[in-house]
């Protein structure tokens, strides 16, 4: 089965572009211009050099040997959180931003939650030299306080969003708002395989860099060029999508993916969409929804501002739907007890986005000849004072 995109913009059911009429125009004009531009010469060249020179790539693969002997398989990491900017989210915006330019756009918008694509579009803004503003809710403002300075100082405009419980979702909804607003100028770089088409395509091709190391890594550290099981966080779907885009339709390898359950997706206070959603529309695609019965979205809760998002990617939505893809909900105990088990048995602190993947490994039975790649989407600075002020839930290394 393929998993891909179709021509229409849809993963199965799933996609499309569900969008006000004042940005038929803009989107259209992307949906164009995105092929040729991604596989021009000069993009190319332009891409490669920056994610060689700039960003860091390849990112290393690391043979964890401590968490291998805890859970009895090999287990590799792909770090992410050792990017410029300390996570997947540079991969994007340096394609995305590149894309803007040869379309002659001379505005940045975006969306953020965690901060760190708001950092990573903020940084490729000032690279640039491009006017960048950067929706926020009110509620991640405050909890990833470093993150927004660093966005501050890179010459970004952070707007706080007051809308809903002010988190990913809210911030999302007036990106688009601005974008109606001044569509001539302005390009979105979205920051996850969600939106209308053809952004989830373009944020899986741009992190596709992740998968494409992979194979290569693999093979010379194991003989082959696939692992048996892949392991990564899920919010929107970018660094999963990236991790999974060259073995999507790979049987050989098995896809487990962590959501964010928060409190226990048997309550009001959970971001599992897999488990929670049904069909529906938000911001401009069909996908999972988190929603009402009468439609009206619900609001995503969990620890982790990067996966507080009450929707999934269409692509992931898919794939779940079809079986290709496990998706375990990984509440914020869980998540906070293994961030601190990274940290101590492999000396990596891991956003806790990245931990909700690391707790799925208690989840999920190994083979001890098991080869799992396990992506750290992103590093634990930002998230230091919220670990520490749920060091309780840490288990046995919680007590320091």
């Amino acid at each position: 089965m393929d998993y891909q995109i179709d021509k229409r913009g849809f993963y199965g059911k799933f996609g499309g572009a569900y969008i006000p009429e004042i940005l038929h125009k803009c989107v259209h004009d992307l949906q164009e211009a995105y092929i040729p531009i991604i596989e021009s010469d000069d993009f190319r060249r332009e891409y490669r050099d920056l994610l060689r020179d700039y960003v860091g790539r390849p990112s290393p693969l690391y043979f964890a040997r401590r968490l291998s002997e805890k859970y009895q398989c090999r287990i590799f990491l792909k770090r992410e959180d050792l990017n410029h900017t300390g996570a997947h989210k540079i991969n994007n915006t340096v394609g995305q931003i590149l894309m803007a330019k040869k379309m002659g756009k001379t505005r940045i918008i975006a969306e953020t939650g965690a901060g760190q694509h708001g950092v990573a579009t903020a940084t490729v803004c000032a690279l640039m030299d491009m006017k960048c503003e950067v929706f926020m809710g009110k509620t991640d403002v405050e909890r990833q306080h470093t993150n927004v300075e660093r966005m501050r100082m890179l010459g970004a405009t952070v707007h706080p969003v007051t809308t809903g419980n002010m988190t990913l979702s809210d911030a999302c909804s007036e990106a688009i708002r601005d974008w109606c607003c001044h569509p001539a100028d302005t390009f979105y770089i979205v920051g996850s395989t969600m939106g209308p088409h053809p952004y989830p395509d373009i944020v899986a091709r741009m992190q596709s860099v992740i998968s494409e190391e992979l194979k290569v890594q693999l093979m010379e550290k194991i003989g082959r060029d696939y692992p048996d099981t892949l392991m990564a966080c899920i919010g929107g779907g970018s660094n999963a999508a990236g991790t999974i885009y060259h073995y999507m339709n790979d049987e050989r390898v098995r896809i487990i993916l962590a959501e964010a359950g928060g409190h226990g997706v048997d309550t009001d206070f959970t971001a599992a969409t897999i488990h929670r959603g049904t069909e529906g529309i938000i911001h401009g695609a069909r996908t999972l929804v988190m929603q009402t019965e009468d439609g009206q979205i619900e609001e995503a809760f969990t620890i982790s501002a990067g996966l507080d998002y009450p929707g999934i990617g269409p692509m992931h939505a898919n794939m779940a739907e079809k079986k290709r893809t496990n998706v375990l909900a990984v509440n914020d105990d869980e998540a906070i007890a293994a961030g601190y088990e990274l940290t101590r048995l492999e000396g990596i602190i891991p956003a806790i986005e990245s931990a909700h993947a690391l707790a799925a490994l208690k989840k999920v039975e190994f083979k001890p000849d098991e080869v799992v790649v396990l992506t750290v989407s992103g590093r634990g600075d930002k998230d230091v004072q919220t670990y520490l002020n749920n060091k309780h839930m840490a288990g046995e290394y919680g007590n320091f």
